[in-house]
């Protein structure tokens, strides 16, 4: 039986184990791929061709798919299987797509945006969507909870635990933690998300009291993307305390304060790809296909 995307070329720019098994889904679903920056030998059965030049492949693509872990701000692509390989979002590549096409990526940097603004590509950031987010708050909280163990002398069991922000990933944190035996304290301004956290079983505090529950805290968890774990609420914490920062780069914490006061900050982007590739790569499996018919048909009218 045919595949949902047969006749759809789609162009593959890079990625991490994430990628390679929506490649194989692709594949198997009968669209047409060229996987750029790939080994040959890497690649699935089915209507895949591995290119090497980034131009060369996405000439004729009716769809684009960048990696979630995304680029710098200069539109460098993060991660590419083959070794030595480079891939920049610019204007010679985006100048050869047609108005109107897809690119996915999971976060765009602000290049990025005035690159689909100018060339009239039509821009989906793939962390923002629901489902995503949802389904990459597993394992970006088990990775993130992994670090904590990795650096805490002590147990998360019994361990202050504070969570700022109670979004996606912000639940899915505060319930692990909770499960683990966590005293977990959520931070956040939205009394929506507060009350939630209380609904949970959970002590709830507002952002303005960030400072004072930061004294008791073994370890913060941050998910804001903006500046939020300041120097005085860094100055709060306790002698070995830790900051693991979920958000978008650059982070919600003032990294420099952390280096000037001896505190041990980390920006752990990617967890998802780095901790658990085979179960976050079946995330974008499952639900890129769908997506794709979508904007696509959205796009001719035809599919």
């Amino acid at each position: 039986m045919a595949g949902r995307l047969v006749g759809i070329r789609i162009a593959l720019l890079g990625g991490d184990g994430r990628e390679i098994e929506l490649l194989r889904t692709l594949a198997a679903e009968g669209a047409t791929v060229k996987a750029i920056a790939y080994p040959p030998e890497s690649l699935p059965p089915g209507d895949v061709e591995a290119v090497a030049d980034p131009l060369e492949g996405v000439d004729g693509v009716d769809i684009v798919i960048a990696p979630m872990s995304n680029t710098d701000q200069d539109g460098w692509i993060r991660s590419c299987p083959l070794p030595g390989a480079r891939i920049c979002l610019n204007d010679e590549l985006c100048s050869r797509l047609a108005p109107g096409t897809p690119l996915l990526i999971g976060v765009a940097k602000p290049t990025v945006k005035e690159l689909a603004r100018r060339y009239q590509l039509r821009l989906v950031e793939t962390a923002e969507d629901d489902v995503i987010a949802i389904l990459n708050s597993i394992p970006t909280a088990e990775g993130a909870v992994q670090l904590a163990m990795e650096r805490l002398p002590v147990t998360i069991h019994g361990s202050t635990c504070v969570v700022v922000g109670f979004g996606r990933c912000g639940v899915t944190l505060g319930r692990l933690l909770a499960a683990m035996g966590a005293q977990v304290v959520i931070v956040a301004r939205n009394p929506v998300q507060l009350a939630r956290a209380r609904e949970m079983g959970l002590e709830a505090r507002n952002l303005t009291e960030l400072s004072e529950v930061a004294a008791k805290a073994q370890v913060i968890f941050n998910t804001v993307p903006h500046l939020v774990i300041t120097e005085k609420v860094l100055e709060a914490l306790p002698e070995g305390a830790l900051v693991i920062d979920l958000a978008s780069h650059p982070g919600g914490t003032d990294f420099a304060a952390a280096r000037r006061l001896g505190i041990e900050a980390e920006l752990a982007l990617g967890l998802p790809g780095k901790v658990a590739p085979l179960s976050a790569g079946r995330i974008l499996a499952e639900t890129y296909p769908d997506m794709i018919l979508r904007l696509l048909g959205d796009r001719t009218g035809e599919r």
